[in-house]
């Protein structure tokens, strides 16, 4: 017995020591969404926002933890390609021309090449190289189509341009958000899934409330 008691000692204290780490994964991935949504001034909690929007979608659908997980790791990280795009670029105070939107359309491919060289980082791949896809193809960079998208990418994509759209930019002003719902049901088929779109409306009013309206 005092053996099983032993084993049961050591078996509590590996375990705290392996929750404290994945606290520890888990606010160093915080701090550097932070340290991202800072380098532009008009995205300051943005990294949040599409964070708990996305779970709530992904609730609605259905996805194990498992899955939620890996989006929501995606969502923190999803632009940390940016880290390759110029300050006169991401600052711009009107609409980019189109050598500005080539180099833009990188930060996919850039945030891949330095997620995947990260194992504990894997699972956000996902999201990171695959939210600007669009379901009818004419997104970026793959021009990935429909269900070729992976599925916590589809599900990012409407809850990161609900929030572009309902938050202030140095190019345009917030819509309100009932505009902005309206706009993403408008995009069903064309630019999302169809049936994100559908759990998106089954859970906007938790979305809303996590928006603080």
């Amino acid at each position: 017995m005092e053996r099983v008691a032993q084993l049961q000692q050591k078996y509590d204290e590996l375990a705290e020591v392996n929750r404290r780490l994945q606290e520890s994964y888990h606010a160093t991935l915080v701090a550097l969404s932070h340290a991202l949504d800072l380098r532009d001034q008009m995205t300051q909690g943005h990294s949040e926002r599409v964070t708990a929007y996305s779970l709530a979608i992904a609730q609605s659908l259905g996805l194990d933890q498992d899955a939620q997980e890996a989006l929501r790791l995606g969502a923190l990280l999803h632009d940390i390609g940016k880290i390759g795009v110029s300050d006169a670029i991401l600052r711009k105070p009107g609409s980019l021309d189109a050598r500005e939107w080539d180099e833009m359309r990188q930060h996919p491919i850039w945030g891949k090449q330095i997620i995947e060289r990260v194992d504990f980082l894997a699972r956000a791949l996902d999201v990171v190289y695959a939210h600007h896809e669009w379901w009818d193809g004419g997104g970026y960079p793959q021009r990935l189509r429909g269900e070729q998208i992976p599925l916590a990418a589809r599900i990012f994509a409407v809850a990161d341009v609900f929030d572009a759209l309902t938050s202030d930019r140095s190019y345009k002003q917030a819509w309100p958000v009932e505009q902005a719902r309206a706009q993403i049901i408008a995009e069903s088929g064309t630019h999302f899934d169809p049936r994100v779109v559908n759990s998106f409306v089954a859970v906007f009013d938790r979305i809303l409330e996590t928006k603080g309206q």
